[in-house]
């Protein structure tokens, strides 16, 4: 393959691991790690931090035009912020999901997603990378679990941060948020056509990071 540029796009619910096979992968191939959820969720925290109200009117388009976000060591950068940690609440996590449906988010975020993929390889995690920012990318997974299976991993992942949080409520939270992705009408959350399906139901991270490695080393293989 020499040093040819390729792009692996992993796309999937949130509760799946996403972002961990995606860093894991980054690092076991050497390759740039974007995690496009955390760019919707620094939106999120940036509207909520200066009262916008979530709907697509002038307020936001004049914040987006002064919003700079970048990455750095697995590190996000907001306006020069690390607000890597601010950016992990609930309360965000929905405000994220809230103001990835409006358009003009997605056009300044997709914009800069795909810039970073063309001048490197990258892997992308989020809910539409293989169907809408990376649609030619030479790998494309999309990882799925059980509600539940998920909704626990997020509780316990919520819990070890230190926030006070219930099960039920994160099961909820996870489920409306499930179908608002499903059913936007910008980009819904569903698996490319050409994407190879990882059930990780039951899988500890090592599991799904040995079957996504064989799935991206089959797939380039063929290049």
């Amino acid at each position: 393959m020499g040093q040819k540029i390729f792009q692996i796009a992993v796309d999937g619910p949130s509760g799946t691991g996403k972002s961990t096979i995606a860093k894991n992968v980054a690092k076991k191939l050497g390759i740039e790690y974007i995690d496009t959820g955390a760019m919707y969720r620094a939106v999120g925290l940036k509207m909520h931090r200066l009262g916008i109200p979530m709907e697509e009117t002038q307020p936001l388009l004049t914040m987006l035009a002064d919003t700079d976000i970048d990455f750095s060591d697995e590190h996000i950068f907001l306006d020069g912020e690390d607000v890597s940690e601010l950016i992990r609440t609930q309360e965000i996590s929905k405000a994220a999901s809230d103001c990835s449906a409006f358009a003009s988010v997605r056009r300044k975020l997709v914009d800069l997603q795909q810039k970073m993929a063309k001048s490197k390889s990258v892997i992308m995690d989020g809910r539409d990378i293989g169907t809408v920012i990376l649609p030619e990318a030479e790998v494309k997974i999309f990882l799925f679990a059980s509600n539940t299976e998920r909704a626990k991993r997020r509780y316990e992942e919520l819990r070890a941060k230190g926030q006070t949080v219930r099960y039920e409520d994160v099961l909820a939270d996870m489920t409306k948020r499930d179908e608002n992705d499903r059913t936007r009408a910008t980009a819904p959350a569903v698996a490319a056509k050409d994407a190879v399906l990882l059930d990780n139901s039951g899988f500890e991270p090592e599991q799904t990071l040995k079957k996504a490695i064989e799935i991206i080393d089959g797939k380039l293989k063929k290049q």
